[in-house]
């Protein structure tokens, strides 16, 4: 279909676009059910997509081999200088980029539809939200996006002859020639991969992948990579965060943004069910957070998306029940095993497992089979809506107001599983030593401890010193009004390398603890990494654990965090002269206090 388009730079980008890709035809995305049915129709009749029959209006895809994730290596970031860019990120100059990016796109399209989906990241309207529009030749990617974004005829009238937006063009990278048969996934291979970002024109091009963020272009690459950049030039923040509500018995509302890398339960925490008496939560978001100032001066976070991404191998009633509650129709599942029963299954889904399936690659599969059924970075896409946690205010324009931020790493010892940040910049210099030890599904070799700042290392689209100073600028805009700020490790074990906490629903009882210290009703006491719960402070009624569980976690090891000071000196030291001096004071500080008593 073609809408009536008054925007005069979107009608002209659209056109060199399709100059440069020649697709066969163009469909502009109104974003209705309509359209979503027809496209998932025509992937079904394809071959593509598999009807699932125990869940209703349900598909699952399965991806080429070579397209299951993210592809950091081929994720650039294009600035004038490297060192804008910085050391976390790979760098190419734009005007190669460009070229090369160029050269790739030229036919890339041919026998295929451009598809041109204006989309909202944030309620449309919002303050706070951003309109993109993203061209693709991937049906796939375009229910992905129905999904996931506000998208179609509303946003283009939001749009309207004037509005900016942020152009994000993709192709998968397979060109068809006239009677070529497609395939059920076209890719280009793992070297054509390119995801590419131009933060100084607010530009993101990806080539060769139909898969995840690589694809679905308003979600890590705009929501992030290229949201980080322009936060920095308009005094925001766009954060790789959770955003959940905790309402006390007493009505009392506690708004939280947290922040972990990969494997440390951020989607649980966002959907979790306290096990504390009278105490509720709700999930406002679980993966991304934008915030901006409000006119009262406290920071008002929205959740930019309108879907859920979420891995999921580990996903089960017991670790996160309301994630099994949201998947239950009208979801899209990729590189799931399909059951003989028409229902989709993964690894670490309660009960036992199927005595037959058909795996992520296509083969048959039983019990006992060396290669896991899913694959370990399989997804669900699901409306955020479904989910039966989610707050009422989700869509609020305005956002919520954070009064908590909480930063998290997997540690199996020395970090106390909670500490509280003396002040705003102790805090930013937790954030900025995040650390997580590596497991196999990560990064191959098993307990390297990686520092992670922010949990945002793969996803700053500048140079992260850079970054740091963001976060110190902001909380002196914000004041006495900046939220607190804590850091938290579910992950410690024993010496013989049993849990020593409980976690998932039991965490509740240190968020509690958190909301009592704004009140000033909760004890801590100080050491020289921050203020720890005492004796007392933490609600444990109910929970059957052992004292001296409690006393390791939250022991303050003197020795061990001094052997934790050389790694943090040689991580801060690939920043160079750029990183904050505020940060080197925060470092130096933590040296002398380990060197006294305090």
């Amino acid at each position: 279909m073609k809408i009536f388009v008054t925007n005069e730079k979107l009608d002209n980008w659209v056109r060199e676009v399709a100059a440069l890709c020649g697709p066969d035809a163009i469909h502009w995305c109104d974003g209705s059910k309509q359209e979503y049915d027809r496209l998932m129709a025509q992937m079904v009749e394809s071959g593509a997509a598999t009807p699932l029959r125990r869940r209703p209006n349900s598909f699952l895809f399965r991806s080429d081999p070579s397209d299951v994730a993210r592809t950091e290596e081929r994720t650039f970031i294009a600035t004038p200088s490297k060192e804008e860019a910085g050391p976390t990120n790979n760098w190419i100059a734009p005007d190669e980029l460009k070229r090369t990016m160029t050269g790739l796109s030229r036919g890339c399209m041919a026998g295929r539809t451009l598809y041109v989906i204006p989309f909202s990241m944030g309620p449309i309207g919002s303050p706070i939200a951003k309109i993109g529009v993203q061209i693709t030749d991937s049906p796939y990617v375009v229910c992905n996006m129905h999904i996931m974004t506000r998208m179609g005829t509303r946003v283009m009238e939001a749009l309207g002859p004037h509005g900016d937006f942020i152009p994000c063009l993709h192709s998968v990278g397979a060109p068809l020639a006239k009677g070529q048969k497609d395939l059920s996934w076209p890719c280009a291979p793992m070297e054509k991969k390119y995801v590419s970002h131009f933060p100084q024109e607010n530009l993101i091009w990806s080539y060769g992948s139909g898969y995840g963020g690589n694809a679905l272009l308003g979600k890590k690459c705009l929501a992030l990579r290229i949201a980080s950049a322009m936060a920095r030039r308009e005094g925001w923040m766009a954060e790789h965060m959770l955003i959940t509500r905790l309402t006390s018995p007493a009505g009392r509302r506690y708004h939280i943004a947290a922040a972990f890398p990969s494997a440390c339960g951020k989607t649980n925490l966002a959907m979790l069910l306290p096990t504390i008496p009278g105490w509720k939560t709700e999930c406002i978001g679980e993966d991304i957070a934008w915030m901006k100032i409000g006119p009262d001066g406290r920071l008002r976070a929205i959740n930019p998306e309108s879907g859920f991404f979420g891995v999921a191998p580990g996903t089960s009633h017991k670790s996160n029940p309301m994630a099994m509650e949201s998947v239950k129709q009208n979801v899209i599942f990729t590189n799931c095993a399909l059951t003989d029963d028409g229902d989709i299954w993964w690894e670490g889904m309660e009960g036992a497992p199927p005595a037959h399936a058909i795996d992520w690659l296509g083969r048959d599969w039983s019990p006992g089979r060396k290669e896991p059924a899913a694959h370990p970075n399989a997804r669900f896409t699901t409306p955020a809506a479904q989910c039966p946690v989610i707050c009422g205010d989700w869509e609020k324009p305005e956002g919520v107001p954070i009064d908590i931020f909480i930063f998290g790493g997997r540690r199996s010892s020395v970090v106390p599983l909670v500490t509280e940040a003396f002040d705003w910049d102790h805090g930013v210099f937790l954030g900025a030593t995040a650390a997580s030890e590596t497991t196999a599904a990560v990064i191959g070799k098993v307990g390297v401890l990686r520092r992670d700042p922010f949990a945002m290392t793969p996803f700053c689209g500048y140079n992260m010193a850079d970054y740091f100073s963001h976060w110190f600028d902001m909380g002196d805009k914000l004041g006495g009004k900046a939220p607190r700020i804590f850091y938290v490790n579910w992950f410690r074990k024993s010496p013989e390398g049993k849990w020593l906490w409980p976690g998932f629903g039991e965490n509740s009882r240190v968020l509690k603890w958190m909301c009592e210290r704004l009140e000033g009703r909760a004890g801590a006491k100080k050491t020289p990494i921050g203020y720890l719960p005492g004796e007392g402070d933490l609600d444990l009624t109910g929970l059957d654990l052992p004292a001296e569980n409690i006393c390791e976690l939250l022991k303050f090891d003197r020795e061990a965090w001094k052997a934790e000071v050389p790694d943090i000196e040689r991580f801060f030291g690939q920043f160079g002269d750029r990183l904050p001096e505020r940060l080197k004071r925060q470092q130096r500080g933590l040296a002398e206090r380990l060197e006294k008593d305090v």
